[in-house]
């Protein structure tokens, strides 16, 4: 049976998923240089033989000689089979296959590909072996014969069907041109899409031909154009050239990510060669994940116009979200990193990559653009942002940071916290957040505790679950009826609406009728108590939260600083956990 689902093949499935993290699972392993190390789970052994790939995305046990990529292993340990495999990778990461029933929809992938890496050849035999317009281009960029021939650089002629007619010849389908989109239609007469253009054939990490950038000789529009998505090319799965340098990438501990083509090939050229591209500007959590295969360290090097420091700042994000460390280059010398080490050489480079930013440095940089920090507007309109940025940060972070604006800004820190403070995680404004949590009296019977009781009504099984929280009910007579109904259900196993009347005052039985008949559980009961829980969790959070931020602002800076600190760190976790249960609602 194949599995496809447009652009999900098993191939696809493979490269989204890392098998450190499948397996790691599993069995605890430990990092062993650019592999990690554990105890084989498919034999009894002491010491460790068992050695994942995280770069080759394999697995190997040289005790036992169990060995295979995070499909087999899948099978092995779980005892399946391969489409069982794959459907439970599939469902576990989010990925939507659909079953093709039968293979065909492998072997039309592989046709794409067989399809690709002739166009690749055609393209290549038109730029290496007579005089033409491409050749001519890159000579004129610097690019010598062997980084040519390294990166499979081609032509695509001025012809309007020599492709075409190349594979018109061989008998592929129109169709299958159409979609990998190396010809057009119109009025029903085929044309080659790629037309007097250098061609940069892209390839995956498996070594599959899957698309080609095409960038044009002279003036014509777009100056770029590549090959359109189809079930074998999705650029948000896919690095350019990372085929090539993946073995730099891990000798070098760090990736190196630039926007174009010609940045990569230039600066491979220049010696620097644990580069990739991102096939575009708009970088994916596909391609962060892509790329932590291969390493936790990535340096952006983006162009230095404002599309390209707006790309860098969205990749902060994607690659920080995938736990990738990463740090901002700017390019001091040329507007990109072509042009830059073209003129400055690799060493000159190398000095950009090790003065490279860390990613809050650069989002604090970028912040101070087109402000004047010498006057006191531009002092406070730059705070504003910064405090934004520095509320995401762990306590220890923060306080580094807060250090240095201060130092900068000459600016004290108290006032820095307080900024932050101010401006918190839900963009609530100062005096909106300091509006003190409403709190329930004693004498007060909340909808939320009649929501609870109405739970416990429908399924009195949930007094169980009340025993956990039983703070959560605070009014008197809520306290009451969870009494009543705890004794109840320890004599009984149970108890019904009668029971609790019966042991109730006549106002608080009025009273507590009322309220239920307010409330409808319709069937749901474990997810309403789970939010009742909840929505009573924030609360308390919250309150908390307005409790640390009056302590801080009656604390002296100079004589209070540990406790600044120490009430600071406690502030941010309960900010973080106020954001886990959704935000205040």
């Amino acid at each position: 049976m194949g599995f496809n689902s447009g652009g999900a093949t098993i191939e696809d499935l493979k490269s989204q998923i890392n098998i450190v993290d499948v397996i790691g699972r599993v069995v605890p392993l430990k990092r062993a240089g650019a592999n990690h190390k554990g105890v084989c789970p498919f034999h009894n052994e002491k010491t460790p033989s068992f050695v994942v790939s995280e770069q080759k995305q394999i697995f190997t046990c040289f005790g036992c000689g169990a060995t295979g990529d995070v499909i087999e292993f899948t099978k092995r340990y779980y005892n399946l089979d391969f489409g069982e495999a794959v459907e439970k990778l599939a469902r576990e990461h989010g990925i939507e296959l659909k079953s093709t029933g039968s293979g065909a929809g492998s072997q039309e992938r592989e046709k794409f590909y067989e399809v690709n890496k002739e166009a690749a050849r055609f393209f290549y035999r038109a730029f290496t072996e007579g005089k033409n317009a491409g050749y001519t281009y890159m000579k004129k960029r610097g690019i010598d014969d062997a980084i040519l021939k390294k990166f499979g650089i081609g032509y695509a002629d001025e012809s309007w069907d020599s492709l075409y007619q190349y594979f018109k010849a061989k008998g592929v389908e129109e169709k299958v041109l159409l979609e990998l989109g190396l010809i057009s239609e119109k009025n029903g007469k085929y044309y080659d899409k790629f037309r007097n253009r250098v061609i940069f054939p892209i390839i995956n990490t498996n070594g599959k031909v899957i698309g080609f950038g095409g960038r044009a000789i002279g003036d014509a529009m777009p100056k770029y154009l590549n090959s359109p998505e189809n079930r074998v090319f999705q650029k948000k799965n896919n690095i350019y050239a990372l085929n090539t340098t993946k073995q730099d990438v891990g000798k070098e501990g760090y990736a190196i990510l630039v926007e174009g083509y010609m940045d990569v090939i230039s600066l491979y050229q220049g010696g620097v060669r644990n580069v990739g591209a991102s096939l575009g500007t708009a970088l994916t959590e596909n391609q962060a994940k892509l790329l932590k295969r291969y390493t936790r360290n990535v340096v952006l090097s983006y162009d230095a116009d404002e599309a390209g420091q707006n790309a860098a700042v969205r990749g902060l994000e994607v690659l920080g979200a995938e736990d990738i460390k990463v740090k901002v280059l700017h390019v001091t010398d040329g507007k990109d990193p072509d042009e830059y080490i073209k003129k400055n050489g690799r060493e000159a480079f190398l000095r950009l990559v090790d003065g490279a930013l860390p990613m809050i440095d650069y989002k604090l940089n970028t912040a101070r653009r087109g402000l004047n920090l010498s006057t006191e507007d531009g002092k406070i309109d730059y705070m504003k942002k910064a405090s934004e940025i520095l509320k995401t940060l762990s306590p220890t972070a923060a306080d580094i940071y807060i250090k240095k604006l201060s130092g900068d800004l000459k600016i004290a820190e108290g006032a820095i916290r307080m900024e932050i403070l101010g401006n918190n995680n839900m963009g609530e404004t100062q005096t909106v957040r300091r509006r003190p949590v409403k709190e329930e009296t004693a004498s007060e019977f909340s909808s939320l505790e009649a929501t609870i009781f109405k739970v416990l009504l429908v399924n009195p099984y949930f007094s169980e679950k009340l025993l956990e929280n039983e703070d959560i009910i605070q009014s008197t007579l809520g306290k009451k009826i969870e009494n009543i109904m705890f004794e109840k259900y320890g004599l009984n196993g149970g108890f019904e609406l009668g029971d609790i009347m019966d042991s109730l005052e006549p106002d608080e039985s009025q009273q507590f009728a009322a309220a239920l008949e307010k409330i409808i559980v319709a069937g749901n009961e474990e997810q309403v108590f789970d939010e009742c829980i909840k929505k009573w969790k924030l609360n308390n959070a919250v309150r908390k939260e307005q409790e640390i931020i009056d302590r801080l602002a009656l604390a002296d800076e100079d004589n209070n600083s540990d406790s600044i600190k120490e009430l600071t760190a406690e502030l941010l976790k309960v900010q973080k956990e106020i954001n886990s249960f959704g935000g205040r609602k």
